[in-house]
């Protein structure tokens, strides 16, 4: 889908939880999953409540993160410190993997070996589902001052395009566009949640931080602020 064709983000459908989109286009019962890049495994999380027959396997390169992610266990979620472009799993070993707004933190030099590697400890038929911010929106124009995402979007894209292209691994199955809703309650939850993260070190200086500041306070109110964020998900299939 060429993202050109995309329309703005008001435009878009919004998806309030993306696990329903998810739950419509792949089964979710007694499934074997793969989070690389699990981050908090937010959705991983509510996934096995609403599906007890089934396991997931979060991966995180950020050692805080990942901290975290231990020190909150829940039945049938696995954490481990490892990256996509290394799974430490044998081949076949899952019916499913998905990655949310991760693929684009893959360095963008490892990100074919990163979708090999999902494609290895994947079962024949097994399905793919990939999530990615589009570069647009308002909240995308605010963290483009000091964190630009542009270069690092599109070559996610382009290392989906390339291997489904070579024809070895994968077949397409389908692509949806949506729009999410990202609220910030002010000022400082968007500069903890956004300039500050622990998975990547930002050079914020003073001067970066008072612009952003600016930007954002354009668009906040007494009660915070709603922005749209337009996400591109794409449904990959593990060959037989």
């Amino acid at each position: 889908m060429s993202l050109a064709a995309i329309p703005h983000p008001d435009h878009l459908p919004l998806v309030r939880d993306e696990l329903d989109l998810l739950a419509d286009l792949v089964p979710l019962a007694g499934q074997r999953i793969l989070e690389p890049g699990c981050g908090n495994a937010r959705l991983a999380r509510t996934l096995l409540e609403r599906f007890p027959g089934s396991e997931v396997v979060g991966l995180e390169v950020d050692s805080v993160q990942h901290g975290k992610n231990l020190a909150a266990p829940q039945d049938r979620l696995l954490f481990l410190a490892a990256s996509a472009e290394a799974v430490p799993f044998p081949r076949r070993s899952f019916d499913g993997a998905l990655m949310l707004k991760s693929l684009h933190h893959v360095p963008v030099p490892a990100m074919d070996a990163a979708l090999a590697e999902v494609a290895r400890v994947l079962r024949p038929g097994g399905w793919f589902y990939v999530s990615e911010p589009i570069y647009g929106g308002t909240l995308n124009d605010i963290v483009r001052l000091y964190n630009d995402e542009g270069v690092v979007r599109a070559a996610a894209q382009a290392a989906l395009d390339r291997a489904l292209a070579a024809g070895r691994d994968w077949l397409a199955v389908e692509e949806r566009c949506f729009a999410q809703v990202v609220r910030f309650a002010d000022w400082p939850d968007f500069a903890r949640r956004m300039l500050y993260p622990s998975f990547v070190e930002l050079q914020i200086t003073p001067a970066i931080e008072a612009r952003v500041k600016t930007a954002f306070e354009a668009q906040c109110g007494p009660e915070g602020v709603r922005f749209m964020r337009p996400m591109h998900a794409r449904l990959l299939r593990r060959k037989p």
